[in-house]
């Protein structure tokens, strides 16, 4: 047979490429072994998957976050890693919650050296906030993180991916097993751009595993283990559902805004962001949809029960959903064919070839801070130290017709409206309406939404007199005392820097 590819090649120099035939199975070797051939992905260790993918000093890890406070992969697997000895890894986890204290002694001792996320909680955001890292964190938003791995500034060497069912070959879904998280919108995009892929499983099915989440083409390796997380701890932190009366205030006037602002009307589009009132808001909706007959023609993002309750009352078409923020939500896309799962790619990247955020007629979102320019901050606290995330914010409010942000005026006697952010996240220009417990206040760039809203009867007032009422209700807050080092590196939806974090100065 050598003797075609050598007639070939005198006859055709450009194809002196070609080799010759050898036999059936010389590039698939593993089909010699009729007994083996369908676990040669298996693993009996993540110390095995380790091996086999040749992970190494200074190579970049992934994870996503679909448990959220539930997680028992990230922990698990970092500290494995420092077992095996590995150091100067790159941390690419889509968010990091109060649940990862434990990575604290892992950046000590050199095993994490660097972090992408879009946020992160608890003892590890305030370590880090006080300068735990030598290298900044470097933030970024949900469409954001894939236009990082696109562009090729972030390159994931092995992504390690907890999900609650898969078969031997890689066919994954977060709708079956045990611990059900639903939509897996994160990992999908990191089994699409990582150079090797390791599932961490509960379950092992039998194949074919459809529908699947993750397909069999981008697994390289399986492991089965105990536990991958804890779905009941989905629904707490950021994504709780809230019986606070000022949060439904807040959500029922939110809901007014929308009633009144022109776009409600029939075939709109929504999202709801992970705020208590932001989600609220979903149940004040229902009455005004049906009072109207109206039905939306989806909504988007994360989907919570409340969504899903007006899904199945034929209130909303279709869910397209990145990520499940309650067990119902994730019950409901094993059940409902018109609830249907989408990678962070085709939710919210602005480099993708479309993306479904710029269909959104009206989003809710929430700020831990907003200022008079309508500049929003969810990343850092009025003391500084990183407690938030920045998630899909500036994806979708920069997308969306109708950005509206809730938030109470005070939290614990401390303003949310400001002269000026502590750390701008979204900006301004993208937000046209706050809703506070004591006013709304509209941009002055949407002077016809506020107009509608004023001749609806609803509170409207400019934002410098919501700031103005803030600080005659609790005075002007203490600056907080930063240094000059920078620990946080806040990247706009674009890879731009749109602001940092600075070091929180430690009281003398």
């Amino acid at each position: 047979m050598s003797n075609l590819t050598e007639m070939l090649h005198m006859q055709y120099p450009q194809l002196r490429d070609l080799r010759p035939f050898d036999r059936a199975h010389s590039s698939t070797p593993w089909l010699d072994d009729a007994a083996g051939k369908n676990q040669r992905k298996l693993c009996a260790s993540v110390e095995d998957a380790v091996a086999r993918c040749g992970l190494r000093d200074g190579m970049t890890i992934s994870f996503h976050h679909a448990f959220r406070e539930g997680d028992r992969t990230i922990n698990s697997v970092v500290a494995t890693l420092a077992r095996l000895g590995l150091k100067n890894l790159t941390l690419a986890s889509s968010s990091l919650m109060t649940c990862n204290e434990a990575l604290i002694e892992h950046i000590e001792a050199g095993v994490i050296t660097r972090i992408y996320t879009s946020g992160m909680r608890g003892k590890l955001a305030d370590a880090i906030s006080h300068g735990l890292m030598a290298e900044p964190v470097q933030i970024h938003s949900h469409g954001g993180r894939v236009k990082l791995l696109q562009d090729g500034e972030l390159k994931i060497d092995v992504a390690f991916l907890g999900v609650p069912c898969s078969d031997e070959f890689g066919n994954a879904n977060g709708t079956q097993g045990k611990s059900c998280c639903g939509s897996l919108g994160y990992a999908m995009v990191d089994a699409q751009f990582a150079r090797q892929v390791v599932l961490l499983t509960e379950s092992l099915v039998p194949f074919p595993n459809m529908p699947a989440s993750i397909m069999q083409d981008r697994v390289d390796y399986i492991v089965q283990v105990e536990e991958v997380g804890d779905p009941a701890k989905i629904s707490v932190g950021a994504a709780r559902v809230t019986s606070n009366p000022r949060e439904l205030m807040i959500a029922r006037s939110a809901a007014e805004v929308i009633e009144h602002s022109g776009y409600f009307r029939q075939g709109f589009s929504m999202q709801t962001g992970s705020g208590a009132s932001a989600t609220a808001c979903t149940r004040f909706m229902e009455e005004k949809m049906e009072r109207q007959q109206i039905v939306a023609r989806f909504a988007l993002g994360g989907i919570t029960g409340s969504l899903v309750d007006l899904h199945e009352k034929g209130l909303i078409e279709t869910l397209l959903d990145t990520q499940c923020f309650d067990g119902q939500a994730a019950a409901s896309l094993a059940r409902n064919p018109g609830h249907i799962e989408i990678s962070t790619n085709v939710y919210a990247n602005p480099a993708a070839k479309a993306t479904s955020c710029d269909q959104l007629d009206v989003v809710i979102l929430s700020a831990l801070e907003i200022d008079t320019d309508f500049n929003v901050n969810v990343i850092t606290g009025s003391d500084g130290v990183m407690r938030g995330a920045s998630g899909g914010h500036c994806d979708v409010a920069s997308a969306a017709n109708l950005t509206i942000v809730v938030a109470p005026l005070l939290r614990s006697r401390i303003p949310t409206v400001v002269k000026r952010v502590t750390t701008r996240v979204t900006p301004g220009e993208s937000i046209d309406v706050l809703v506070t417990d004591h006013g709304i206040a509209v941009n002055p760039a949407r002077a016809e939404i506020r107009q509608r809203l004023v001749a609806a009867g609803l509170q409207v007032m400019d934002i410098d007199t919501l700031y103005q009422r803030a600080i005659s209700l609790c005075g002007e807050p203490k600056p907080i005392a930063f240094t000059q080092r920078i620990v946080g590196v806040i990247r706009y939806r674009d890879g731009s820097v749109i602001d940092v974090v600075r070091q929180v100065k430690e009281e003398s």
